[in-house]
């Protein structure tokens, strides 16, 4: 007999609200869901739907109020603050809309910075970061700064950061958002890459209808609640 292979991002009855002032404001309300390892899924939902908010609880970028979340059998809503960084080191790669590249570095060392926190010497971290600016073509921009690149390819160095530690998974936040057509469409081509031929586990946040359909499955948002039904 088979074992099924366990999902690599479990969620059960989860709830989180924010405090406005008094008033308690309830933003995700009895989430469940579940992710394979190796799949794609995108989130939808309109704005203020709770899906940037889903998907930094699932990067344990926020902790929710109630509910079980794990990742890759880690049960994240558990873990202390300390253990929480040392665990999205480890394990999450942030692609965000706006890049968050810092200005005043190459796009080499915006790359390197996650490799800083481990114990590779200077020429692993080069060997390193040399493979990820190839992966995402870059290899001959690795000199200039942010300011010097178009936005396709600062979205680009992002990725290649993302990438560098080999995380768990890849969450992206409106990865397309600040981009235009043709730079948006190699974005996801690349994204779509990652996850078909190196079978990185993607979660992307999404309003746009073509930047969901690269993704294999597509679940909605709508105040708070999840849809029963995936895409």
């Amino acid at each position: 007999m088979i074992t099924p292979t366990p999902p690599i991002v479990e969620i059960r009855n989860l709830y989180k609200s924010y405090l406005r002032g008094s008033q308690k404001v309830p933003v995700l309300e009895d989430i469940t869901l579940e992710v394979a390892e190796g799949e794609f899924l995108a989130l939808m939902g309109p704005s203020g739907s709770g899906k940037s908010t889903l998907l930094n609880l699932i990067a344990g970028i926020d902790s929710p109020d109630s509910g079980l979340l794990k990742v890759g059998g880690v049960e994240v809503s558990a873990l202390s603050e300390g253990e929480l960084a040392a665990w999205r080191a480890a394990h999450v790669g942030f692609i965000f809309q706006f890049y968050n590249l810092i200005p005043v570095l190459t796009a080499f060392e915006n790359v390197e910075l996650p490799l800083l926190l481990t114990p590779l010497s200077a020429r692993e971290r080069r060997e390193h970061v040399d493979l990820a600016l190839r992966l995402v073509k870059l290899e001959d921009r690795m000199d200039h700064r942010p300011g010097q690149l178009s936005g396709g390819q600062q979205q680009r160095v992002a990725i290649a950061r993302a990438l560098i530690t080999d995380p768990t998974l890849l969450v992206a936040d409106e990865p397309t958002g600040d981009l235009d057509r043709d730079s948006a469409e190699d974005v996801l081509a690349l994204i779509d890459r990652l996850n078909q031929e190196f079978g990185k586990t993607v979660i992307m946040v999404t309003h746009d209808p073509r930047a969901a359909e690269k993704a294999r499955v597509t679940r909605h948002l709508e105040k708070g609640l999840l849809d029963d039904v995936p895409v």
